[in-house]
């Protein structure tokens, strides 16, 4: 699996989002946007994802099929964008990697670069 050059991951936005429901013991909710830029000369399917949540002394693992139940298949200059939402209990920082198959059915990757939950002070 290689990392493939031009396919980019951007962070549009981070937002607290206090109205959205959450369990008590992690009880500050953020919404994340996300864009996915194919810059590449190839085409690639995006297919899964991991994601690594830094909170506090824990690490959690998250992995997956897809992009919010999609599987965006983006042509050169094409991009995916959308938004989806994560629970914590105090700040937490973010990264990780989407992976997917370019049209000859090589496997790759783009890294989603580290952002940060960081609860308000007004919180």
């Amino acid at each position: 699996m290689r990392e493939l050059k031009g396919l980019k991951v951007k962070v549009d936005d981070v937002v607290y989002m206090p109205s959205l429901d959450a369990p008590a013991d992690k009880p500050h909710p953020f919404v994340y946007f996300i864009s996915i830029v194919n810059g590449s000369q190839e085409q690639v399917r995006i297919l899964g994802r991991k994601w690594i949540v830094k909170e506090g002394d824990e690490q959690v693992v998250v992995e997956g099929d897809g992009v919010v139940g999609q599987t965006p298949d983006l042509a050169p200059g094409q991009d995916f964008s959308y938004n989806s939402y994560h629970v914590t209990a105090e700040d937490a920082a973010v990264e990780g990697a989407f992976f997917g198959r370019t049209a000859d059915g090589e496997w790759v990757f783009v890294r989603i670069p580290e952002f940060q939950l960081c609860v308000p002070d007004w919180v």
